[in-house]
């Protein structure tokens, strides 16, 4: 039985990122998908140039709405914030969701490569500080989680600093938390704390050399959507690097990449009864 799955992101006018990216994704795993826009976004920021129209009065009105009608979910996924408004305004949506059991997850969407994405300031990284207090599983980049702890960015870290860090996640109020985009011993890597087992571990990829924007919102949600259908949470980290390591490499001759992936050519990616992903290390 599929899931009753809440995505609160933005979504593009032009570009197949965010809510755009991850409807499609969670629907073909068999999942009822609802939405909760945080902006509306003229183009995915990559072309340097971009309107963004805040929906923070829209999301509060909607939140009210949905509570008189008693509307619940089994999981509620966050993505880009417009505002720290927002980020207090969820933080309260999920601490009352939460209490019936549904599942939290936050990717906070602000940075990647060293540097903070087009639009996004300290203000965001502090919403997203406040925000990891309600998050079951978190998913910041590696950019991001360094960001998130007060870290400075270098280029690799080792598995005992990836404990570090996660801990640092972990004590702003995360359980469990995957990190992407890591070097490690010289490898890429992702890494992460399965709050479940207690465990950490590591998963090594080989890297396309090549940049589309809203890959991490197919990774989310293939993520969520295999932890919704019953796989731990290692294994649904190996089977969302390699499912959206397929969709890259399927998409890597597109002429425009700023529009991301095409994700409706890629679905059949997913149809697979019992996928294989990249076996996890644990340490």
């Amino acid at each position: 039985m599929g899931k009753k799955v809440l995505l609160i992101n933005d979504i593009a006018g032009y570009g197949k990122v965010a809510l755009s990216a991850m409807i499609p994704v969670l629907t073909t795993l068999g999942h009822d998908i609802y939405n909760l826009p945080t902006a509306i976004v003229s183009n995915t920021l990559d072309y340097g140039l971009f309107r963004i129209q805040d929906t923070t009065s829209y999301m509060k009105d909607t939140i009210a709405v949905w509570k008189n009608l008693g509307f619940r979910f089994d999981a509620v996924a966050t993505g880009l914030l417009a505002n720290g408004e927002q980020a207090d305004l969820l933080i309260d949506f999920c601490t009352e969701q939460s209490k019936s059991g549904v599942k939290i997850f936050v990717d906070p969407i602000m940075a990647d490569n060293g540097s903070l994405y087009n639009g996004m300031t300290d203000k965001t990284v502090a919403a997203f500080r406040r925000l990891l207090k309600v998050a079951d599983f978190a998913v910041p980049n590696y950019t991001e989680a360094m960001l998130l702890t007060g870290r400075e960015y270098h280029e690799e870290v080792t598995r005992e600093e990836l404990k570090e860090i996660i801990g640092d996640l972990r004590k702003l109020g995360a359980g469990s938390a995957v990190i992407t985009s890591l070097r490690i011993d010289g490898l890429d890597m992702v890494g992460g704390y399965d709050a479940d087992t207690g465990r950490y571990f590591t998963i090594p990829f080989d890297k396309v050399p090549v940049f589309f924007p809203g890959t991490g919102d197919i990774f989310l949600s293939v993520l969520m959507g295999f932890i919704m259908k019953g796989r731990s949470f290692p294994e649904a980290t190996g089977i969302a690097m390699r499912l959206v390591r397929e969709m890259v490499l399927r998409n890597r001759d597109n002429r425009d990449k700023f529009k991301g992936i095409m994700i409706e050519k890629c679905l059949d990616i997913l149809m697979s009864e019992e996928p294989e992903g990249y076996q996890a290390a644990f340490f």
